[in-house]
């Protein structure tokens, strides 16, 4: 609640008309209560228990009334031209099927938290201008890969086409792999650089916390073996393993099984990501050639490191 209290108020102060749908994801704090009583034109929607990200994202999406659907987190504050900046492309180009919104560190708005996806040769999803100054964004509206889901407006016929987030994810890269989803049926992907929310980055289950950790290494191959066609998949297969190969002796050492536990998860799921695969494969309506221009380089080990301390030190001053 103490974070969903300033998010909504931020929603009040937009410049356009809106629905707003708020999903408590099994929360144990009096939310609910809070909420019909403080927010009465909102309409609530009360799970039994924790979806995660993308089933309590995905009830929201089924509720909601519009053509053009915005999700925010909960631990995010929306600057009052927020909404009006990130519906102005998708008025303006039918081919979008996403506007990525920009996300900041709610202690340090001057620093890019995420403006959009960029997949890595290294199968890393990587936030697109993360940890550099808002002046280096675009001045206009720019096409990215993808959206990152905490601030993202998304084309009510382009989740008709591709699906709503798959839950199995349950928090982080389900985004990532709609991100591909959306882009392998040929809707289009533009930042919306003025659509701008404060973030306070990963309130809800913690930098570096062993589920975030397990989550990402067991999602970042989901996201691959469902998404990525086999051209790309066999031309980066060396870097993505090298990726693993290094980060399994980085659990090693520090001493953080949930990095090499996600990997092995994997396991038990294989069968069923490959069948998905060749699902999502026959509905592409794109070339490899056509998708190998969003990627971004391989990141050396050192890079990789130097960039989380930088993240930590810039997380401990919160």
């Amino acid at each position: 609640m103490h974070f969903l209290r300033p998010c909504l108020q931020s929603l009040g102060e937009q410049t356009v008309e809106h629905e707003i749908v708020v999903v408590d994801n099994g929360s144990t704090d009096g939310t609910v209560a809070w909420l019909r009583d403080a927010m009465p034109a909102a309409r609530v929607i009360n799970l039994p228990h924790n979806l995660g990200f993308a089933g309590g994202n995905n009830a929201g999406l089924r509720a909601a009334r519009g053509e053009m659907l915005v999700l925010l987190n909960n631990d995010t504050l929306a600057a009052p031209d927020f909404l009006a900046s990130i519906a102005a492309p998708m008025d303006a180009d039918a081919e979008l099927g996403s506007v990525a919104g920009v996300l900041t560190f709610a202690h340090r708005p001057q620093i890019v938290a995420a403006a959009g996806i960029v997949p890595g040769r290294d199968g890393v999803h990587r936030e697109a201008l993360a940890l550099t100054s808002t002046q280096a964004l675009p001045l206009e509206p720019v096409h990215v890969f993808g959206a990152t889901g905490g601030a993202v407006c998304l084309r009510r016929g382009a989740l008709e086409d591709v699906g709503l987030f798959d839950e199995r994810y349950f928090n982080y890269l389900e985004d990532a792999d709609l991100a591909w989803r959306l882009r392998l049926r040929g809707w289009a992907c533009a930042l919306a650089p003025a659509a701008r929310v404060r973030h306070i980055y990963s309130a809800t289950s913690g930098h570096q916390s062993p589920l975030k950790q397990r989550l990402l290494a067991l999602n970042r191959w989901r996201v691959l073996l469902r998404c990525m066609p086999d051209e790309l998949l066999w031309e980066y297969v060396a870097a993505i393993l090298r990726y693993d190969l290094l980060a399994i002796a980085y659990a090693t050492v520090t001493r953080t099984p949930a990095i090499a536990q996600g990997r092995i998860s994997l396991v038990r799921e294989l069968p069923r990501l490959l069948a998905e695969r060749k699902v999502i494969a026959r509905r592409s309506v794109v070339s490899a050639s056509e998708l190998r221009r969003w990627f971004g380089p391989a990141q050396g080990i050192r890079q990789t490191l130097a960039e989380t301390k930088r993240l930590d030190r810039l997380l401990a001053d919160r």
